[in-house]
């Protein structure tokens, strides 16, 4: 049986992160092209990076725009934050499980394809 729980958990509240954020799981696009792209808006104001993922030709610029738009709607209902004076504060990629198929190759082989799946990340602060 857990020992002290109840105090566990209002230490963790108290040191929980209030900071309007947004997760997408399970995306099939593997984290390494979503890094590049999340590297374009890290920091960026959220105005600023809705139009560089908009103009930028990347396939990984679609879920993360829907996790950015997302991120901003919790900021604005949940949080009563302005949109205009919100920015990327942090974004990351974490990878998700790896689906594992099989191609057939010559002479009786199976070569493995590792179709592997990300879970992103945004969180939006205000500009002091």
């Amino acid at each position: 049986m857990a020992t002290r729980s109840k105090q566990k958990a209002e230490t963790r509240k108290a040191n929980k992160d209030t900071r309007p954020y947004a997760i997408a799981k399970y995306i099939r696009i593997a984290p390494s092209k979503v890094h590049v792209v999340l590297d374009l808006i890290r920091g960026k104001n959220y105005i600023e990076a809705v139009a560089i993922l908009k103009t930028t030709s990347k396939a990984a610029c679609e879920p993360v725009l829907k996790v950015l738009n997302s991120a901003a709607a919790n900021a604005e209902v949940n949080k009563g934050m302005n949109k205009d004076a919100l920015y990327v504060a942090e974004c990351f990629a974490d990878q998700g499980p790896t689906l594992k198929r099989v191609q057939p190759v010559s002479r009786g082989r199976a070569y493995r394809i590792l179709k592997r799946t990300s879970h992103i990340t945004v969180i939006l602060d205000e500009r002091a």
